[in-house]
């Protein structure tokens, strides 16, 4: 669990980051977070972009993005999604206490 402290920082990395996933029409599926996973274990941090045809809210998608990766909700802003979960080898990110 993130506190508000933590949750600001990452909301400040993220802002200069690109979204690097795209959810559309099709929503979201297992393929979609198992490529999820492997890019947060990556980066630690990452938005995904909530396309206009997708039929579900941004908060819905998120919530199902969380649930699917087991990452941290930092934010949901328009159609923006930011998600933070700690790498296990390439640990990049050292958050406030």
């Amino acid at each position: 669990m993130l506190t508000g402290k933590q949750k600001r920082y990452l909301r400040a990395t993220a802002h200069d980051l690109s979204p690097i996933f795209q959810v559309g029409k099709n929503g979201v599926g297992e393929a979609m977070c198992a490529d999820l996973i492997d890019a947060l274990e990556k980066r630690e941090l990452l938005k995904v972009q909530v396309l206009q045809n997708c039929a579900d809210a941004p908060k819905d998608v998120a919530a199902e993005l969380v649930d699917g990766t087991n990452a941290e909700l930092v934010q949901v802003i328009g159609k923006v999604i930011v998600l933070y979960k700690e790498s296990k080898e390439n640990k990049t990110l050292q958050l406030p206490r």
